[in-house]
């Protein structure tokens, strides 16, 4: 029975070995990593100054336009159009209208099948 417990014994210390093993193998490609990360890190220029930060244009910062704009309309064709095939999408601004986006109503259902009672 003694001879039983050795060959237990001797084949978990193999399975330590290995654990012990693939952890030092872990640590040495972590160890490597960081120092190939800070030669790396040595050869990149250095972070811009202060003074290197872009400024701000003389106006201010630029800001957003909004605006209507006309729809085109799609060609009617027999065939299947690809985008070449469809004109310019640089249409004017609207002409009509107070130029304000149209925005939610408080009555309103704001989508299809919500079961609300509906607005105008």
């Amino acid at each position: 029975m003694n001879s039983e417990w050795m060959d237990m014994a001797a084949g978990r210390g193999g399975l330590a070995a290995g654990v012990i093993a693939a952890g030092v193998v872990v640590v040495a490609v972590l160890i490597g990593a960081f120092w190939l990360g800070s030669r790396v890190r040595r050869r990149e220029s250095p972070p811009p100054t202060p003074e290197e930060q872009p400024k701000l244009p003389e106006g201010g910062p630029v800001r957003e336009v909004r605006e209507h704009r006309e729809p085109d309309e799609v060609p009617r064709s027999d065939t299947r159009l690809t985008p070449h095939d469809l004109p310019n999408s640089g249409n004017s601004p609207t002409r009509t209208g107070s130029g304000e986006r149209p925005r939610w109503n408080e009555g309103s259902s704001g989508s299809f099948g919500s079961g609300g009672p509906g607005g105008s």
